[in-house]
């Protein structure tokens, strides 16, 4: 690609505008880190100068060159030719202020359990500097985790999945955060091959998607591993399993959290026997629950 064709672009704020003329002409779908074309533009653009991502004033003005100018439009065409998430061609994503490696093995970090995490699980943990026990089922890129490593310092975390690939991606960023003694991580089907444990914290976002959302996904999120997302006809296949399971691994007093989208309506027809907890968050009101283990022992 010639930067000639692009000679009018000479400035950041150039770039960005042709970023958000782009996206929207396009009519990308933003739900990976930003919500809307012009915050996506000023990361595309900030990341690809390798410029700080939260001071974009003073360098507004500054003129690219050749070669920055089209490490920025291949990224822009990349992202509208593709319709993958930005994350998948920067290979990184942040999160509460944290930064992760991904790839297209393990889903985009956007959790609010995360927000929840980040306020020390505030006010079910009553000590943060507690030895606890705790479990991030279906880790993925293992985000959740390390979040938890960090907010929890004495804490021993194991983070589980399925996925070998996921698992791989979730090795880097232990090792980034340099938390190998303090998060392990485990190969298996749920809690089949977990060691024997009571947890006191179980953080779970499983598949949830139910079949008929899954086919009117939008581009962005069917390029997310499907094994992360799909979860039946009504979205609760994982959830069941995990559930009816989870009580043996909770201590006395411990409890989950659990990330069920907007599934809600679905997950009251299909556990009727008990009423979780609703967990608000600034970005949700009803996609977290929080369950007991005693609450959990009351499933039909």
């Amino acid at each position: 690609m010639s930067t000639q064709d692009y000679d009018e672009l000479q400035t950041v704020r150039d770039i960005i505008r042709y970023a958000v003329s782009e996206f929207n002409r396009a009519q990308l779908f933003f739900g990976h880190g930003s919500d809307n074309a012009w915050d996506e533009a000023v990361y595309l653009t900030l990341f690809s100068l390798n410029l700080p991502l939260d001071n974009l004033d003073p360098f507004l003005d500054a003129r690219l060159l050749k070669e920055e100018k089209k490490r920025c439009l291949t990224l822009i065409q990349e992202r509208v030719k593709k319709r993958v998430p930005l994350a998948y061609l920067t290979g990184e994503a942040w999160l509460q202020g944290h930064r992760f490696i991904v790839t297209e093995d393990v889903l985009v970090p956007r959790s609010p359990i995360s927000e929840l995490i980040a306020e020390q699980l505030q006010p079910w943990v009553a000590d943060p500097d507690a030895p606890l026990n705790i479990l991030d089922m279906c880790t993925g890129s293992g985000n959740l985790a390390i979040l938890a490593a960090l907010e929890f310092p004495h804490s021993h975390i194991d983070a589980a999945d399925i996925s070998p690939k996921a698992l791989a991606v979730a090795k880097q960023n232990v090792e980034l955060y340099k938390l190998g003694l303090q998060v392990h991580l485990h190969q298996t089907d749920l809690f089949k091959d977990l060691p024997p444990k009571a947890y006191d914290v179980i953080i779970c976002n499983p598949p949830y998607v139910n079949s008929t959302s899954m086919e009117e996904l939008p581009a962005e999120y069917k390029n997310e591993p499907a094994l992360a997302l799909a979860g039946g006809e009504d979205g609760m296949d994982v959830i069941r399993k995990i559930l009816y399971a989870a009580p043996n691994y909770l201590s006395e007093d411990g409890f989950m959290l659990l990330e069920i989208g907007h599934e809600y309506e679905n997950f009251l027809t299909a556990f009727p026997s008990i009423s979780p907890t609703l967990l608000e968050t600034e970005t949700t009101d009803e996609s977290i629950l929080l369950l007991t283990r005693e609450e959990l022992l009351m499933l039909d």
